[in-house]
């Protein structure tokens, strides 16, 4: 399997591309990860103590997702599409940022999937050297719009 850093599975562009590597892909399965640094992707929304809000999470995981459905549609030729969150259930965090120096493991699992909605439970964790500590979790439902279906979100019915 030939990995690209995350970028390259989304279609998004800097500085809203808040995940640095993908560590791998399955039919159902991808994790990715990223450093919280003021070097890195996630320098931008770093608060005072170089430190990520928890609330980041939400975004951490839909765009994994993001990845997973980049990487599945670059199997195929087909670029990044956009995908759009529908929500989330019993989305937990377990401290309220994400400290500097953390190296943060995000990993999602598809639970259901049809043409073009799809439900995955997500996990962030804290790369230890041992046990990796699980500080977030939750599950989020997404859309894959059609082409004409995002331009009719986007721009409106033409008349």
């Amino acid at each position: 399997m030939s990995i690209l850093t995350a970028a390259g599975y989304l279609p998004h562009d800097t500085p809203m591309v808040l995940l640095e590597n993908v560590v791998s892909v399955t039919e159902e399965t991808a994790i990715c990860d990223v450093v919280v640094s003021p070097d890195g992707v996630l320098a931008p929304f770093l608060n005072a103590r170089g430190a990520l809000p928890a609330w980041y999470a939400l975004e951490l995981i839909a765009q994994t997702i993001g990845v997973w459905s980049g990487w599945h549609g670059a199997q195929s030729g087909q670029p990044p599409q956009v995908g759009m969150l529908l929500g989330g259930r019993a989305i937990k965090c377990n401290v309220p940022e994400f400290v500097a120096g953390s190296e943060l493991l995000i990993s999602v699992s598809m639970v259901l999937r049809d043409e073009k909605l799809a439900s995955f439970e997500g996990v962030i964790s804290i790369k230890q050297e041992k046990d990796n500590l699980q500080v977030a979790q939750g599950r989020l439902n997404t859309y894959q719009p059609a082409k004409d279906e995002l331009i009719t979100l986007t721009q409106g019915k033409k008349e």
